[in-house]
């Protein structure tokens, strides 16, 4: 139970993690914080135990259990440990996760759009705009969610997602798309007027 067990419990578990065997590194922290819960290495070890899993993450599309592994983990060490250095990185590995996750959702969701499956499609984009706004793909599910509803006929979904869309990015091309779309349903006049009605209630 000295310092130097410690030191050497936690020396072998990174041992493990720098040779890409991440399953024996994950074990071995483990142990390591149940024998030694008074280390003053505890956060750097549950950190490493979230980045075992962070790195095994290569594609959207394939690595949904390391996803929500790494997720699970980086915001344990948030939680428990906010005030220490690795509870910043650990946020910025976040948003990296988020931005995966989403990745996936908008892929289906452009799949299910293309193939005319609509109700299916907007609830993969809603999924987006709802659970990973911090992402890059915010704008973008607005945007298909306001082809789906113009496909779909409805027209003031359509509208109110574009309104909603243009005064959160109103810089963004999504947002110019959009607008192109709804402005064929009847006119560039009416459908500013229906943003301004949108916004003033």
């Amino acid at each position: 139970q000295s310092s130097w067990a410690a030191k050497a419990s936690l020396m072998h578990a990174y041992a493990h993690y720098s040779r890409n065997a991440y399953t024996d590194s994950v074990f071995s922290l483990e142990r390591h914080i149940k024998n030694y819960p008074a280390d003053k290495n505890v956060p750097y070890a549950h950190y490493l135990i979230a980045i075992c899993f962070y790195e095994q993450i290569s594609h959207h599309g394939l690595d949904g259990q390391y996803n929500e592994l790494a997720l699970e983990y980086l915001n344990q060490v948030i939680q428990r440990f906010p005030q220490s250095k690795y509870a910043k990185d650990s946020q910025q590995k976040i948003i990296f996760v988020k931005s995966n996750q989403a990745a996936k959702h908008m892929d289906i969701g452009r799949f299910y759009l293309n193939n005319k499956k609509y109700i299916a499609a907007l609830n993969r984009f809603k999924v987006v705009v709802d659970e990973f706004s911090i992402t890059k793909f915010t704008p973008e599910a607005l945007h298909r969610m306001v082809e789906a509803y113009y496909e779909m006929g409805m027209y003031e979904e359509s509208y109110n997602t574009a309104a909603l869309l243009g005064y959160n990015y109103p810089d963004s091309k999504w947002y110019k798309l959009s607008y192109n779309l709804v402005e064929q349903i009847d006119g560039e006049e009416t459908f500013l007027k229906k943003i301004r009605n949108f916004f003033d209630g």
